[in-house]
């Protein structure tokens, strides 16, 4: 077989989709072709042991006695997608090739290959891994189910960042997909706050699976209920139609600009947050670069236009996967948007507060997320409790790269109240 059919056949594999795309590839170059005629034992006796089997053609009974007397048996039927391995423990399983078959086979030498470090990366550096990886790197349970976990040092605010929930989600609905298919857009809803103590369980409903279009729903659990979900389309890339009406604002480079350490939290941060600290498995530094286009410094009561425009950028670097660049995209959008809304209505003496209902994003172009993108927002309206924000990142040569749109809840609390202590 040519090797992109190769590619093409292993990247719909249900068990390899969850892999890093270099890892399919990787185990494209090593996969063996298969022939067996119909009744055939595709294990025959004094073989040694072959590795991984994966159907590319045809069909296979699999046959499974529980007891040595052959009294009590389970029978299976796999097709095309389906995969098995060759087990020197279990010698009373029989595979039968009910037609002509067809399998891939890896040898159990490259079985390495099938167990990468992260579902982003086949082998990593804990130092030197970006840390916008790391909190989007979910861990497989089964083909369609995924944990992720809130790492020490992650965006939060007592409760779950809705970046990382979003950008959790698609990832696992990333490893549910051909690789060739690249997301184009979702649409999340915010249901409960999320708990940043226990994992998130992430469950992918493969609702659509056509040649060049793939569209997945993702519910993410915590404590057996849903406490977020999302609908997610992804495209096979394409020749057609170019252009672009939206202009990049006239801003000063990234470079000339200082970072501001208040601004990319939009939560507030512990005292004593690990920004630049040393990662390890289960904490992480700050994993964001941020450079406001505006210089004036705002208080929580200054009033003001319900827009702003900053660059940002994931820090550190992060692996050539186009899909891990989109879900650290989602995961960026999220820091204040919602929040500009509030802006006109800030003086003192009032506190507002915002909670986000539902967020959808549009992804135009092919974008680093580890360089600068300038993020434009703003707030177009605001009404009956609720605001409307919206977005658009550009890159540096001024390519509009995503458009994200979010509806939140926003109020006016009452100021707390002083009690005297006499």
């Amino acid at each position: 077989m040519h090797s992109e059919a190769v590619i093409e056949f292993l990247g719909d594999v249900p068990v390899l989709q969850r892999l890093p795309s270099s890892s399919v590839r990787d185990i494209a170059q090593h996969v063996v072709v298969k022939h067996y005629n119909p009744g055939e034992r595709v294990f025959q006796e004094g073989e040694p042991d072959g590795g991984i089997y994966f159907i590319l053609e045809g069909e296979v009974e699999v046959s499974h006695s529980f007891y040595a007397d052959n009294h009590d048996s389970q029978v299976f039927r796999w097709g095309k997608f389906d995969h098995f391995t060759q087990s020197e423990s279990d010698r009373q399983e029989n595979i039968i090739a009910l037609t002509k078959l067809t399998c891939l086979m890896l040898p159990n030498k490259y079985s390495p290959l099938m167990h990468p470090y992260s579902v982003w990366s086949a082998d990593v550096n804990l130092m030197t891994r970006a840390s916008a990886e790391h909190i989007l790197s979910v861990d497989p349970l089964d083909v369609n189910t995924f944990r992720g976990i809130t790492l020490k040092g992650a965006p939060k605010s007592g409760k779950v960042y809705g970046g990382q929930f979003m950008g959790q989600a698609l990832a696992a609905a990333s490893k549910t997909v051909h690789f060739h298919k690249i997301l184009h857009s979702f649409h999340a809803h915010f249901l409960l706050p999320g708990d940043v103590k226990i994992p998130i369980i992430y469950q992918v409903d493969r609702l659509s699976d056509v040649p060049n279009i793939a569209t997945r729903r993702v519910n993410a659990l915590q404590k057996e209920r849903i406490v977020f979900f999302l609908i997610a389309s992804f495209h096979r890339e394409e020749e057609g139609f170019d252009h672009q009406e939206s202009t990049m604002p006239s801003v000063p480079d990234p470079e000339t600009l200082l970072p501001e350490h208040g601004l990319e939290e939009g939560v507030k941060l512990p005292r004593h947050h690990p920004r630049f600290g040393v990662p390890t498995s289960t904490s992480v530094p700050w994993p964001t670069e941020i450079r406001p286009v505006d210089p004036k410094k705002y208080t929580r009561y200054t009033t003001r236009p319900p827009s702003i425009s900053y660059w940002l950028r994931a820090k550190g670097r992060l692996p050539d996967d186009q899909a891990l660049h989109r879900c650290v995209g989602a995961y960026f959008s999220d820091l204040l948007f919602i929040q500009i809304s509030l802006n006109p209505h800030r003086k003192e003496g009032v506190f507002p507060s915002s909670i986000s209902l539902d967020h959808s994003m549009w992804f135009h172009r092919d974008f680093r997320a580890d360089e600068w993108l300038l993020y434009v927002i703003d707030s177009p309206t605001a009404y009956n409790a609720r605001g409307f924000s919206r977005g658009q990142m550009f890159n540096r040569k001024g390519e509009l790269v995503l458009s994200a749109m979010q509806v939140g809840v926003v109020r006016k609390l009452k100021p707390p109240t002083t009690t005297s202590k006499l």
